[in-house]
């Protein structure tokens, strides 16, 4: 039958040992949710809300200081098409994001959809590195909003003396008052609810987009009245050539990270196969759009030589005896880094319910309150964490860290897309506690299977892999009369095991390949008849699991998995393998010292699920049937009891 006990305990082999990492969990389901015991929380979302939220959590007071530096260092005047570009490559994850999302719509994001479809070992770790992307982003974000608050009191150190940034003696450290209190404030907003968090969300966003279309239709009346003297340097569009506009494609790429938020409340949203999907786009759709139109504006008002790289916007309209509109857009960057620190957040404590409803971590973390529906612990207790670390610690040098987690999290969406569409799990994990159905089942089907074996004349057995060929009584009372058909499902079922490791086997050429290939483009120290062996393994690897994968079928598996009749992914394999290649080209170059430093709370990480969540895990003690038995076993569980 091929039922297996999920601890990793059973079996033999090197291997045996270490099966606890492939450990996969079923899509959530009402069955599952029901058994799981734990309260829902609540479906209150549709898709304003979660625009508001995916915009507000993306459009942070990047777009205030980025136009500035990179359209002075890599783009120039096509600092438009740079946002173009990052806004097509984060396309690319949000199609996958998009797809996942509708079919499973859990808490937990990217740890949820590699739980179901890569295995535990790799969930564990996205989990891990989400959790310190979303704290470090959100005391960062909370650190900038003080100096551009301070603004509006007259400088930069103005702010009343209960909330001024303070100097502790003899030591190093600034502390940050203002920003450890707004961490406090939208928490305590977090905890009353996601209708009425998302609801203020949406106001702030709403007027920080006010405040973007105003410097667009302000700017563009000045570029009108003055010649957008920008367009009309002697240097021409592309000043640094096609090779500046990557450059600083890759440096805005972040500024679209934030729709990864709209997945992580999947679980409140009222129609997530339809609001989801739709969510996600419209969010990336707006923020490129309005990216794109500051940068046309901005860059034709002043040349890019000549642009502040620190108040960009500002310093263009008070050039042009605008200093009131100083104020407008300090008032957009406050707005905007708000609006972020809520988006920022928002699906930690989510993430955090997420793991401990499976095992691993401590049950505290996924208690959610019967009046809000909310996680409110977890969330009072992040926002503890993130704001004692905005108070003490200065995490600008710790930005690179973010970045980790949110490409570690688009690159294992993208693989989960291909093992989706190739080789879905067929197997569903049962507790121990349905053993006698399960094994009443598995006996069933042997005494069907022999019966049936006995009528073929030549001796053709049924593959002991995959039954779901001769699950139906139909056929197997057909086959009794017709000894052909049992060889024709038989010859079947082995085709089908062969295209799958076919699949699989692509699937992992790809991940090697592309791990060549964006290794050997970055990394100049290496000689260079090496870089170029290992770029041309790399690229021939890529190469042959995608024309593998495109001549192959895939699987119908794929069809059933998780919640059918949502948003499909397009142009599967080659959007994800894309999706693949441009997050790992970024991940590779993020710097030594920013993996080094993740590389020591992914170690910590390790431990906590060692010594703690692999024993503690939901799937320790489950076994896995095929997924077309499920439904029986659970009617035989029916009987019985």
């Amino acid at each position: 039958m091929g039922f297996e006990g999920g601890s990793g305990k059973e079996g033999g082999g090197a291997g045996a040992g270490f099966r606890f990492l492939t450990r996969r969990k079923q899509v959530d389901s009402d069955r599952v949710r029901n058994r799981g015991g734990y309260y829902q929380l609540a479906k209150a979302l549709s898709v304003p809300e979660l625009v508001a939220i995916g915009v507000g959590a993306t459009i942070g007071a990047g777009v205030y200081v980025l136009v500035g530096t990179v359209a002075r260092e890599h783009a120039g005047p096509a600092l438009a098409i740079s946002f173009l570009i990052a806004g097509i490559a984060a396309a690319l994850s949000a199609f996958c994001y998009a797809e996942l999302a509708s079919r499973c719509p859990s808490a937990g994001s990217a740890y949820h959809y590699s739980y179901i479809c890569v295995g535990e070992g790799v969930a564990w770790l996205i989990g891990w590195a989400l959790i310190l992307e979303y704290t470090i982003g959100g005391a960062a974000v909370a650190r900038g909003i003080s100096p551009n608050l301070a603004l509006f009191f007259g400088g930069q150190d103005s702010l009343p003396s209960f909330l001024a940034r303070a100097h502790i003696p003899g030591t190093d450290i600034v502390v940050d008052p203002c920003a450890a209190v707004l961490v406090l404030i939208v928490i305590g907003l977090l905890c009353l609810g996601i209708k009425k968090s998302s609801f203020v969300q949406a106001i702030v966003t709403a007027a920080n987009v006010c405040v973007l279309l105003f410097v667009i239709i302000a700017g563009g009346y000045i570029g009108f009245r003055t010649g957008w003297v920008g367009y009309t340097v002697n240097d021409g569009y592309f000043p640094y050539g096609v090779n500046g506009v990557l450059a600083g494609s890759a440096t805005v790429f972040f500024s679209y990270i934030g729709f990864d938020s709209v997945a992580s409340t999947a679980e409140e949203v009222k129609n997530p196969r339809r609001d989801l999907p739709l969510g996600i786009a419209t969010s990336v759709s707006i923020c490129c759009l309005l990216y794109m139109m500051v940068s046309v504006v901005i860059v034709g008002l002043v040349p890019y030589f000549a642009m502040d790289p620190d108040t960009p916007i500002a310093s263009v309209f008070a050039r042009n005896d605008m200093q009131w509109a100083v104020y407008v857009i300090t008032s957009g960057a406050v707005l905007a880094l708000c609006s972020a620190l809520m988006g920022s957040l928002l699906p930690q404590p989510r993430i955090l319910m997420a793991m401990a409803r499976d095992g691993l971590l401590p049950s505290f973390f996924s208690d959610v309150n019967k009046r809000t529906q909310v996680p409110v612990k977890s969330t009072i207790l992040t926002g503890i964490f993130a704001a004692s670390l905005a108070f003490f610690m200065d995490v600008s040098q710790l930005a690179g860290m973010v970045s980790v987690g949110t490409l570690l999290a688009f690159t294992i969406v993208a693989v989960s897309i291909l093992i989706l569409r190739y080789v879905p799990p067929d197997e569903v994990p049962l507790p121990s506690s349905l053993r006698e159905s399960i094994d009443s089942v598995s006996f069933r089907y042997s005494v069907r299977q022999n019966n049936a074996e006995k009528t073929d004349p030549i001796g053709i057995k049924n593959s002991d892999q995959n039954q779901r060929d001769v699950s139906s009584e139909a056929i197997i009372k057909e086959s009794a009369e017709d000894p052909l058909m049992v060889k024709d499902n038989n010859q079947d079922d082995s085709d089908e095991q062969t295209r799958r490791r076919k699949a699989a086997w692509s699937i992992a050429s790809i991940c090697v390949g592309v791990l060549f290939l964006t290794t050997s483009a970055s990394y100049s120290f290496v000689p260079v008849f090496v870089r170029y062996l290992a770029c041309s393994i790399g690229g021939l690897l890529v190469l042959g699991g995608l024309v593998v994968l495109s001549w192959i079928d895939q699987d119908d598996g794929r069809h059933k998995f998780g919640h059918a009749g949502g948003f499909i992914c397009p142009f599967v394999p080659f959007l994800p393998v894309c999706c693949i290649l441009v997050n790992s080209y970024l991940l590779v170059n993020l710097g030594a010292g920013t993996w080094l430093r993740v590389s020591s709370w992914l170690l910590v990480g390790v431990l906590v699920y060692l010594f703690y969540g692999r024993s503690h895990s939901s799937l320790t003690d489950v076994v896995y049937v095929p997924a077309a038995h499920v439904d029986e076993i659970y009617k035989t569980s029916e009987n019985v009891v």
